[in-house]
Protein backbone atom coordinates (compact mmCIF):
# COMPACT_ATOMS: atom_id res chain seq x y z
CA UNK A 1 0.00 0.00 0.00
CA UNK A 2 1.88 3.18 -1.15
CA UNK A 3 0.74 6.65 -1.50
CA UNK A 4 2.21 8.83 -3.77
CA UNK A 5 2.06 12.60 -3.85
CA UNK A 6 2.12 14.25 -7.24
CA UNK A 7 2.67 18.15 -8.32
CA UNK A 8 1.76 19.82 -11.33
CA UNK A 9 2.77 23.23 -11.52
CA UNK A 10 4.54 23.80 -15.50
CA UNK A 11 1.55 25.95 -16.78
CA UNK A 12 -0.90 28.51 -15.35
CA UNK A 13 -2.60 25.87 -13.42
CA UNK A 14 -1.58 24.61 -10.29
CA UNK A 15 -2.90 20.94 -9.28
CA UNK A 16 -1.91 18.14 -5.94
CA UNK A 17 -2.77 14.98 -6.55
CA UNK A 18 -2.84 11.70 -3.93
CA UNK A 19 -2.80 8.17 -5.19
CA UNK A 20 -2.81 4.98 -3.34
CA UNK A 21 -1.44 2.11 -5.36
CA UNK A 22 -2.55 3.63 -8.74
CA UNK A 23 -6.34 5.02 -6.84
CA UNK A 24 -7.09 8.86 -6.75
CA UNK A 25 -7.87 9.74 -3.18
CA UNK A 26 -7.71 13.32 -3.43
CA UNK A 27 -7.27 15.66 -5.79
CA UNK A 28 -6.88 20.14 -5.79
CA UNK A 29 -6.40 22.26 -8.73
CA UNK A 30 -6.26 26.42 -9.20
CA UNK A 31 -6.43 27.95 -12.10
CA UNK A 32 -5.14 31.52 -11.39
CA UNK A 33 -2.36 32.98 -12.59
CA UNK A 34 0.88 34.02 -10.84
CA UNK A 35 -0.50 31.88 -7.46
CA UNK A 36 1.73 28.27 -7.33
CA UNK A 37 3.76 29.66 -4.94
CA UNK A 38 1.16 31.13 -2.07
CA UNK A 39 -1.10 28.29 -2.77
CA UNK A 40 0.54 24.69 -3.40
CA UNK A 41 1.54 24.08 -0.12
CA UNK A 42 -1.94 24.75 1.16
CA UNK A 43 -3.01 22.53 -1.40
CA UNK A 44 -0.28 19.81 -0.35
CA UNK A 45 -2.37 19.96 3.16
CA UNK A 46 -6.07 19.87 2.00
CA UNK A 47 -5.23 16.96 -0.13
CA UNK A 48 -3.62 15.29 2.56
CA UNK A 49 -6.08 15.66 5.09
CA UNK A 50 -8.95 15.02 2.72
CA UNK A 51 -7.73 11.92 2.64
CA UNK A 52 -6.78 11.42 5.77
CA UNK A 53 -3.00 10.57 5.13
CA UNK A 54 -0.05 12.18 7.15
CA UNK A 55 3.24 12.58 4.61
CA UNK A 56 4.80 10.54 6.81
CA UNK A 57 2.89 8.19 5.49
CA UNK A 58 4.11 8.63 1.73
CA UNK A 59 6.56 6.51 -0.24
CA UNK A 60 7.77 9.30 -2.95
CA UNK A 61 6.91 12.56 -3.93
CA UNK A 62 6.64 13.65 -7.75
CA UNK A 63 6.57 16.50 -9.70
CA UNK A 64 5.91 17.59 -13.28
CA UNK A 65 9.39 17.83 -14.96
CA UNK A 66 8.81 20.18 -17.82
CA UNK A 67 8.61 21.60 -20.37
CA UNK A 68 7.18 24.37 -19.70
CA UNK A 69 6.92 27.89 -17.30
CA UNK A 70 10.04 28.53 -15.93
CA UNK A 71 8.69 30.06 -12.59
CA UNK A 72 6.03 27.22 -12.52
CA UNK A 73 8.61 24.37 -12.84
CA UNK A 74 11.03 26.05 -10.53
CA UNK A 75 7.96 26.39 -7.45
CA UNK A 76 7.04 22.51 -8.22
CA UNK A 77 10.71 21.18 -8.29
CA UNK A 78 11.14 23.68 -5.00
CA UNK A 79 8.34 22.03 -3.28
CA UNK A 80 8.69 18.73 -3.87
CA UNK A 81 12.12 18.87 -3.03
CA UNK A 82 11.91 20.31 0.02
CA UNK A 83 9.32 17.78 0.79
CA UNK A 84 11.67 14.61 0.12
CA UNK A 85 14.52 16.10 1.64
CA UNK A 86 12.94 16.72 5.07
CA UNK A 87 10.53 13.57 4.98
CA UNK A 88 13.68 11.12 3.36
CA UNK A 89 11.47 10.44 0.78
CA UNK A 90 12.23 9.33 -2.67
CA UNK A 91 11.69 12.54 -5.88
CA UNK A 92 9.91 10.90 -8.96
CA UNK A 93 9.92 13.48 -12.13
CA UNK A 94 7.47 12.84 -15.16
CA UNK A 95 7.71 14.39 -18.43
CA UNK A 96 4.95 17.27 -18.55
CA UNK A 97 4.10 16.72 -22.34
CA UNK A 98 4.11 12.44 -22.06
CA UNK A 99 1.57 12.80 -19.08
CA UNK A 100 -0.51 15.18 -20.97
CA UNK A 101 -0.96 12.11 -23.75
CA UNK A 102 -1.32 10.03 -21.42
CA UNK A 103 -4.88 11.68 -20.66
CA UNK A 104 -5.72 11.51 -24.06
CA UNK A 105 -4.68 8.16 -24.91
CA UNK A 106 -6.52 6.50 -22.02
CA UNK A 107 -9.80 8.00 -23.48
CA UNK A 108 -9.19 7.40 -26.83
CA UNK A 109 -10.86 4.62 -29.09
CA UNK A 110 -8.73 2.75 -31.30
CA UNK A 111 -5.26 4.59 -30.22
CA UNK A 112 -3.41 2.55 -31.90
CA UNK A 113 -4.99 4.53 -35.26
CA UNK A 114 -3.08 7.52 -34.18
CA UNK A 115 -0.22 9.82 -33.16
CA UNK A 116 -0.08 12.09 -30.20
CA UNK A 117 0.71 15.69 -29.88
CA UNK A 118 0.66 17.48 -26.54
CA UNK A 119 1.80 21.02 -26.78
CA UNK A 120 2.69 23.92 -24.59
CA UNK A 121 2.40 27.37 -25.79
CA UNK A 122 5.60 28.98 -25.61
CA UNK A 123 4.45 32.74 -26.83
CA UNK A 124 4.22 33.99 -30.55
CA UNK A 125 4.42 30.75 -32.96
CA UNK A 126 6.41 28.76 -31.00
CA UNK A 127 4.93 25.67 -28.89
CA UNK A 128 6.83 22.88 -26.73
CA UNK A 129 5.89 19.64 -28.15
CA UNK A 130 6.71 15.99 -29.50
CA UNK A 131 4.88 13.18 -31.16
CA UNK A 132 3.95 9.59 -29.46
CA UNK A 133 2.81 6.85 -29.96
CA UNK A 134 -0.66 5.15 -28.22
CA UNK A 135 2.34 3.34 -26.22
CA UNK A 136 4.11 6.59 -25.44
CA UNK A 137 6.92 5.82 -28.00
CA UNK A 138 8.82 9.14 -29.00
CA UNK A 139 8.40 9.38 -32.97
CA UNK A 140 9.89 13.34 -32.14
CA UNK A 141 11.71 14.26 -29.16
CA UNK A 142 10.71 17.24 -27.28
CA UNK A 143 11.56 20.50 -28.71
CA UNK A 144 10.51 24.14 -28.91
CA UNK A 145 9.03 24.15 -32.23
CA UNK A 146 8.22 27.60 -34.56
CA UNK A 147 4.98 26.12 -36.38
CA UNK A 148 4.47 26.36 -40.26
CA UNK A 149 2.11 25.60 -42.41
CA UNK A 150 4.78 22.95 -43.55
CA UNK A 151 4.98 21.48 -39.32
CA UNK A 152 3.82 17.80 -39.28
CA UNK A 153 3.83 17.24 -43.04
CA UNK A 154 5.47 14.13 -42.93
CA UNK A 155 3.81 11.87 -40.44
CA UNK A 156 0.47 13.98 -41.07
CA UNK A 157 0.61 12.28 -44.58
CA UNK A 158 1.19 8.87 -42.76
CA UNK A 159 -1.05 8.45 -40.01
CA UNK A 160 -3.96 10.69 -38.23
CA UNK A 161 -2.64 13.16 -35.55
CA UNK A 162 -4.31 14.86 -32.52
CA UNK A 163 -2.94 18.17 -31.67
CA UNK A 164 -4.45 18.82 -27.85
CA UNK A 165 -2.54 21.55 -25.02
CA UNK A 166 -2.34 25.27 -24.57
CA UNK A 167 -0.43 25.62 -27.69
CA UNK A 168 -3.09 23.52 -30.27
CA UNK A 169 -4.77 26.54 -31.36
CA UNK A 170 -2.03 27.50 -33.32
CA UNK A 171 -1.31 24.21 -34.93
CA UNK A 172 -5.20 24.83 -35.72
CA UNK A 173 -4.82 27.60 -37.29
CA UNK A 174 -2.07 26.39 -39.87
CA UNK A 175 -3.37 22.88 -40.26
CA UNK A 176 -6.83 22.87 -39.71
CA UNK A 177 -7.59 21.54 -43.81
CA UNK A 178 -5.32 18.62 -43.20
CA UNK A 179 -7.41 15.11 -43.28
CA UNK A 180 -5.24 13.87 -40.84
CA UNK A 181 -4.95 16.61 -38.14
CA UNK A 182 -7.78 16.83 -35.18
CA UNK A 183 -7.52 19.13 -31.76
CA UNK A 184 -9.03 18.42 -28.65
CA UNK A 185 -9.61 21.66 -26.54
CA UNK A 186 -9.29 22.22 -22.76
CA UNK A 187 -6.38 19.79 -22.44
CA UNK A 188 -4.16 20.58 -19.48
CA UNK A 189 -1.53 19.11 -17.56
CA UNK A 190 -2.97 17.85 -14.38
CA UNK A 191 -1.56 16.42 -11.22
CA UNK A 192 -3.57 13.11 -11.44
CA UNK A 193 -1.90 12.02 -14.81
CA UNK A 194 1.52 12.92 -12.89
CA UNK A 195 0.78 10.35 -10.12
CA UNK A 196 -0.59 7.73 -12.64
CA UNK A 197 2.68 7.49 -14.99
CA UNK A 198 4.81 8.06 -11.61
CA UNK A 199 3.79 4.45 -10.40
CA UNK A 200 5.72 2.61 -12.98
CA UNK A 201 9.02 4.90 -11.82
CA UNK A 202 8.27 3.84 -8.14
CA UNK A 203 7.98 0.51 -8.29
CA UNK A 204 11.17 0.59 -10.37
CA UNK A 205 13.01 2.70 -8.45
CA UNK A 206 13.70 5.25 -10.52
CA UNK A 207 14.02 8.24 -8.44
CA UNK A 208 15.83 11.53 -9.09
CA UNK A 209 18.71 13.10 -7.08
CA UNK A 210 17.08 15.52 -4.64
CA UNK A 211 20.28 17.64 -4.36
CA UNK A 212 20.81 18.01 -7.85
CA UNK A 213 17.61 17.47 -9.67
CA UNK A 214 16.34 20.67 -12.14
CA UNK A 215 13.37 20.61 -14.34
CA UNK A 216 13.62 20.09 -17.95
CA UNK A 217 13.17 23.29 -18.98
CA UNK A 218 14.09 23.39 -22.39
CA UNK A 219 15.29 26.94 -22.99
CA UNK A 220 17.17 29.19 -20.68
CA UNK A 221 15.42 31.77 -19.11
CA UNK A 222 15.99 35.49 -20.51
CA UNK A 223 16.80 37.89 -17.70
CA UNK A 224 17.31 41.62 -18.88
CA UNK A 225 18.10 44.70 -16.35
CA UNK A 226 15.85 47.74 -16.55
CA UNK A 227 17.04 50.42 -18.63
CA UNK A 228 18.64 53.12 -16.55
CA UNK A 229 17.36 56.69 -16.86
Amino acid sequence: MAYLLSLETSTTVCSVALHQDRQLLSYAELQMEKSHSSHITVMVQQVLEYAGVGLEQLAAVAVSGGPGSYTGLRIGSGTAKGLCFSLDKPLISVSTLEAMAQQIISVTPAAERYLFCPMIDARRSEVYTCLMSHALEVRLPVEPVILEASSFAEDLEKQPIIFFGSGAAKAKELLASHPNAFYLENVKPTAKAIGELAFAKLQAAQFEDVAYYEPFYLKEVYITKPSGK
